[in-house]
């Protein structure tokens, strides 16, 4: 061990003639400790919400998006699924027409955005058919009152705005052609809700319907084509790294892989920001503890004077000193660091393991405060903690690294 550690250590440990400097020193521990843990905590938080809205969103949109550029349809999109799936990672791929319109009830009308899906191959990209609250997922053909209507699911929102609350009840959809002229007729079509879907995410849940591939299709007059093609790989991480393959396997123009995270990239964007500007305003907590870190260790200084002149006429270097009071700081910051992290990771275990912080059911989709670990934020934040330490006791280390011994030592 070096003679600097050792002093460092021994100073830490010895009893001051003024009790009041270690009271302080301790306030600094707790300071950082506090900091700490308070910043864990807080990011883990971000964490867990941040893949709560991830996992809905993707769930609801797949993984990736294939389509055409400036938005053309996709005509004889069937070899290109028997393409995609041949790309390594991928585990389902499903067609999809998307197009805006109005639905009617007989007590409302909503504008919503319809959604084909193809039945049979709908459950390998999306939750979709799997989040049906009331009635079920059947999009077939029905006989309603001696007519052939196809069915309709809606989402939970979107059918209580149009005060359907239940399965059974007859909708008109209302859809305007895109090359529309001023005189040109809506096309209309009556559909029979068989379910109501939850998928989770309040902006979907309330505009979002769905029906047969075979019945947009005709309501578009789209015979044919899809909007657009959903991949979901056995990875979503990989989104990334699939979507030029797939590209590369379509022979690239006008095919185009959009990405999960391209497809939200502002909110995505936004969630990070969030997350770093509240670790920025929270590490505030540990610059307070920082700032006794200074009080104390300059008044280490002026009680230690005459041990430090004693060291300087023995041999101890200017650069030695500094370091004794840099490693004093840095020894608050570890023990800050350490119980925070400790404090951080048992009540972040609690809540994922029991759930100790509760939420209403009947207001939220979850029933608990969403909480994930990251290793790297922990990293993050203990050495943000030892570095803001560690350069409080800058000042404090360079006054003791000045001190004369002959002036330091002359009453004694």
């Amino acid at each position: 061990m070096k003679f600097e550690t050792f002093i460092a250590l021994r100073y830490f440990r010895a009893k001051r003639r003024t009790g009041f400097i270690s009271i302080i020193t301790w306030v600094s521990i707790i300071g950082v400790t506090i900091g700490v843990a308070a910043l864990e905590i807080v990011l883990s938080t971000f964490n867990g919400f941040e893949n709560e809205v991830r996992t809905r969103l993707i769930n609801a949109d797949a993984h990736i998006r294939v389509r055409k550029f400036y938005t053309e349809d996709i005509k004889d999109y069937q070899p290109l699924l028997d393409s995609i799936r041949t790309v390594p990672h991928v585990v389902g791929v499903s067609p999809v027409i998307t197009k805006e319109g109005v639905i009617r009830s007989k007590d409302g009308n909503q504008p919503a955005v319809i959604r084909g899906l193809d039945p049979r191959s709908a459950a390998e990209v999306s939750t979709v058919p799997t989040s049906v609250v009331s009635g079920q997922f059947d999009l077939s053909l029905k006989d309603v009152d001696g007519k052939k209507l196809y069915g309709i699911v809606l989402g939970r929102y979107l059918a209580e705005n149009l005060f359907i609350f239940e399965p059974g009840s007859v909708v008109t959809l209302f859809t305007i052609p895109e090359n529309a002229g001023l005189l040109t007729p809506p096309r209309i079509q009556q559909f029979v809700v068989t379910g109501i879907s939850e998928i989770g995410f309040y902006e979907y849940d309330k505009v979002s319907a769905y029906i047969s591939l075979e019945a947009a299709q005709k309501l578009f007059r789209m015979p044919g084509a899809v909007t657009w093609i959903e991949v979901k790989l056995d990875d979503y991480n990989l989104a990334g790294k699939i979507a030029p393959l797939i590209e590369k396997k379509l022979g690239g123009y006008p095919y185009h892989a959009v990405t999960w995270f391209e497809l939200n990239r502002s909110l995505y964007s936004w969630m990070t920001i969030e997350k770093w500007g509240a670790f920025v305003v929270l590490s505030l907590i540990i610059m307070v503890a920082a700032f006794n870190i200074i009080s104390s260790l300059i008044m280490i200084v002026m009680e230690k004077t005459r041990e430090i002149g004693i060291l300087k006429s023995m041999g101890a270097t200017s650069r030695g000193i500094m370091r004794i009071f840099l490693l004093e700081g840095i020894i608050v910051g570890v023990l800050g660091m350490t119980f925070g992290s400790l404090i951080g990771f048992t009540i972040g275990y609690l809540q994922q393991t029991w759930g100790i912080i509760r939420l209403p059911s009947d207001v939220y989709l979850i029933d608990k405060l969403p909480v994930e670990m990251h290793l790297m934020d922990f990293a993050a934040v203990g050495a943000a903690a030892i570095i803001l330490c560690l350069i409080a006791a800058v000042y404090p280390a360079f006054k003791a690294s000045r001190l004369e011994p002959v002036e330091a030592i002359r009453y004694e």
